[in-house]
C-alpha cells in the first residue's frame, strides 16, 4: 500500500507551535525565526484544510481540529524516537557479518576473531562468501579482500603488501619441483612447469606442505604455517602489488562495532 506523503517538518513545527502556545518560543526551541514558524504552519493548514491556531487577546489556541489529532501526532513522533534508538542500537550492536575468503580465514582471521571474544563475549559472527560485493545485498558489517587497495570503500591493509615461496618441510626447495599455481596469484601464470593449480592461496598452501611442489602465497597467509614448521620459507619475503585489506561503505567504517574490531585485528 503507498503511503501518504506526511509534512513531517511542518508537523514537527507545529507540535512545538502547540506545546508553546507561541511562535516564537517554537522558534527558539527549533532554532528558525518566528516568521519560518508562521510559513511552515500555514502551509500545514493548507495541505489539511483545516485552522490549527486562533489568535485571541490572551494569544495563541489550538482549534478543536488541531486538539484532535495532537496526540496522535505526539505519539507517532515518540515512536520516530523509538525507532532511531533501535537503529543506533543496531549499530552498535555486538553481531558482525564478514565477507572473507575461507583460506584467509583458516590461517590468519580465525584465531584472532576468537581472541576479539574473549575480549567482548558478547559478540556473534556471521562469516559469508569472501567474493560477496553488494554490502546492502549481503547486509555486511565489513570484509576482507586480497587487492591493490581498498578500491571505492574506506580500508586498511593487514600487515605490509608481501610474498613468500614456501615448500615442504625438509625438501630444501629444489628448483626442479613444480610450481603450485592459484588463481588471483599475482604476477604469476599458470604454465607448462605447473603440477597443480588450485582457487586460492590456502589450497596452494596445503599443497607445498603436502609435497605437491613450491607455492608462491601471501606471507601473511604463511607466516603460521611457517612458525609451526607445516612449510619451509624459500628466500626472503618478496615486494607485492596486492595485499589483504579489510573494508567496508563509509556508513559502515564509521561504526563503533566496527572501529573496535578493526583496532583489534590491526594491533598486531
Amino acid at each position: 500500500m503507498k503511503r501518504t506523503h506526511l509534512p513531517l517538518n511542518a508537523l514537527r513545527v507545529f507540535d512545538a507551535a502547540a506545546r508553546h502556545l507561541s511562535f516564537t518560543r517554537a522558534a527558539d526551541e527549533l532554532a528558525v525565526t518566528p516568521a519560518a514558524v508562521g510559513q511552515q504552519i500555514r502551509a500545514l493548514e493548507d495541505v489539511l484544510g483545516v485552522v490549527l491556531f486562533r489568535r485571541t487577546s490572551k494569544g495563541l489556541e489550538l482549534t478543536e481540529e488541531a486538539k484532535a489529532g495532537l496526540d496522535a501526532l505526539r505519539e507517532g513522533f515518540l515512536n520516530f524516537e523509538e525507532a532511531v534508538r533501535a537503529m543506533q542500537a543496531g549499530q552498535a550492536s555486538h553481531f558482525y557479518t564478514i565477507a572473507v575468503p575461507r583460506d584467509f580465514f583458516a590461517a590468519w582471521l580465525g584465531e584472532r576473531l576468537a581472541s576479539f571474544r574473549v575480549a567482548n563475549p558478547d559478540v556473534q559472527f556471521a562469516l559469508v562468501d569472501g567474493d560477496a560485493n553488494d554490502f546492502a545485498e549481503a547486509n555486511l558489517d565489513i570484509a576482507v579482500r586480497w587487492a591493490e587497495g581498498p578500491g571505492e570503500y574506506e580500508g586498511v591493509s593487514l600487515g605490509a603488501p608481501g610474498k613468500v615461496r614456501v615448500c615442504a618441510p625438509g625438501t630444501g626447495g629444489n628448483s626442479d619441483q613444480p610450481e603450485i599455481y592459484w588463481q588471483g596469484q599475482s604476477d604469476a601464470a599458470a604454465d607448462a612447469a605447473t603440477l597443480l593449480s588450485v582457487p586460492d592461496a590456502g589450497q596452494a598452501l596445503a599443497a607445498a606442505a603436502a609435497g605437491l611442489g613450491i607455492a608462491e602465497v601471501p606471507a601473511l597467509l604463511a607466516e603460521k604455517w611457517i612458525a609451526d614448521g607445516r612449510v619451509d620459507r624459500m628466500g626472503d619475503i618478496e615486494p607485492c602489488r596486492k595485499a589483504y585489506w579489510l573494508v567496508a561503505p563509509v556508513p559502515q567504517w564509521r561504526q563503533k562495532k566496527v572501529k573496535a574490531l578493526v583496532a583489534h585485528l590491526t594491533a598486531e
